[in-house]
């Protein structure tokens, strides 16, 4: 028995990693997705992202 509640807990650690991994990775994705288009739309248009001060 102790055999089989060690190797749950294994199974149970491996997937909880396995699943943080995926929404890491896909939160990276995401974010590096955004900058992609904000610095897509800048070299476009910088003047929409990159407005001037008036002095």
């Amino acid at each position: 028995m102790r055999l089989f509640t060690i190797s749950l807990l294994s199974f149970l650690l491996a997937s909880c990693s396995t699943a943080i991994a995926v929404a890491d990775t896909a939160g990276s994705a995401v974010v590096y997705g955004v900058k992609t288009v904000v610095n897509t739309v800048d070299a476009i248009t910088p003047d929409i992202v990159n407005k001037k001060k008036k002095d």
